[in-house]
C-alpha cells in the first residue's frame, strides 16, 4: 500500500504566511495583535514549547511576550498573572503553558482567563460553545488536526472515528468536532477493553495518549487515516509519536509523522485564535 505522509511543517507554513499577510493588513490600522505566554517553573519541554511560540510570532509580526513565574509560585501568584493579562488591551490572546506545578490548581487558572482571550480555547464557555457546534476558539491542536483532514479533503461524513486519549485539550473537543463532521465517534483510554479491535474498525484513528509507539501496525485498519498527535521523548533523546510510524506506513493510507506533524499545526492554530481574538475584540 502506497502511504501518503502529511507534511505539518508545510501546512502550517502556509497557514502563517496567510496570518501573516493579514497582520500587516491590521497593523496598517495601528493594530498589532499580542499574544502572551505564562510559563510556570523551568520544565525543559515546555519553556522549548513556548520559545517555538514567540518564535512564530515574531514571524508573523505579532507583539508577544512571556510572564515566568517560579516553579514554586502559588495560585494566589498564577491568578495575579492571569489578571494582569485578561486587562492588557495590548494582548489579545493568552495562554498559561500546561502542565502547571502540582500545587497550582489547572481548573482555577483556566477558570479565571478571560474567555474572549482564552485562545487555548479551554475555558468552560469556549469548550461548551464548541460542544454545541458554535465554537468561537478551538483548542489548537485538535483545531490542527481537523485542518489535516479538511487539507486532504476527506468525507468524514459516516465515516468510523476513531480517537485514543480523553484529555480536556485533545480528545474530547476532537471528539465534538468530528461528530459535527457526521463521522461516528469511539473515545478510547486506560479503561478501554479490547483496544486493537476498536482501533482497526476506525477510518479516522487519532492517537493522543502520549505513550510511545502505543498504536501497532496490526492496531490499524488498511487503507485508514491515521493522525499521530503524540510526542515522546526515548531514552536515546530520539523523539517519537504514540504511532509505531515505520510498521504503520504499511497499513495507513494517510499518516502524519512525529516529529513534523501536529506539533507545528498546534502553534499555527494558535496564531490563527489570536487573529480571531482581535476580530472579536474589533466586532
Amino acid at each position: 500500500m502506497s502511504c501518503r505522509i502529511i507534511d505539518g511543517k508545510a501546512i502550517a507554513k502556509g497557514i502563517r504566511e496567510e496570518i501573516k499577510r493579514k497582520t500587516e493588513i491590521l497593523k496598517t490600522r495601528g493594530i498589532t495583535p499580542g499574544l502572551a505566554v505564562i510559563l510556570v517553573g523551568d520544565d525543559a519541554s515546555s519553556k522549548i514549547y513556548v520559545d517555538n511560540k514567540i518564535k512564530a510570532c515574531q514571524e508573523v509580526g505579532y507583539y508577544s511576550e512571556v510572564m515566568q513565574l517560579p516553579g514554586s509560585s502559588t495560585d494566589k501568584e498564577v491568578l495575579a498573572a492571569v489578571n494582569r493579562l485578561n486587562s492588557r488591551p495590548d494582548i489579545h490572546g493568552f495562554i498559561v503553558q500546561l502542565p502547571l506545578p502540582p500545587q497550582i490548581s489547572e481548573e482555577k487558572v483556566i477558570m479565571a482567563i478571560d474567555p474572549k482571550k482564552d485562545v487555548d480555547g479551554l475555558h468552560p464557555l469556549n469548550l461548551g460553545s464548541l460542544l454545541i457546534g458554535h465554537p468561537r476558539f478551538i483548542p489548537c491542536t485538535p483545531y490542527g488536526c481537523m485542518k489535516f483532514i479538511e487539507g486532504m479533503n476527506y468525507d468524514l461524513n459516516g465515516k468510523q472515528a476513531v480517537v485514543v486519549g480523553r484529555s480536556n485539550i485533545v480528545g474530547k473537543p476532537l471528539a465534538a468536532l468530528l461528530m459535527h463532521k457526521n463521522a461516528t465517534v469511539t473515545i478510547c483510554h486506560s479503561r478501554t477493553k479490547n483496544l486493537a479491535k476498536i482501533t482497526s474498525q476506525a477510518d479516522v484513528l487519532i492517537a493522543a495518549v502520549g505513550k510511545a509507539h502505543i498504536i501497532t501496525a496490526d492496531m490499524i485498519k488498511p487503507g485508514a487515516f491515521v493522525i499521530d498527535v503524540g510526542m515522546n521523548r526515548l531514552p536515546t533523546g530520539k523523539v517519537v509519536g504514540d504511532v509505531d510510524f515505520v510498521p504503520a506506513c504499511e497499513k495507513a493510507a494517510i499518516i502524519t509523522p512525529v516529529p513534523g506533524g501536529a506539533g507545528p499545526m498546534t502553534i499555527a492554530m494558535l496564531l490563527a485564535n489570536t487573529l480571531e481574538a482581535v476580530a472579536y475584540e474589533q466586532s
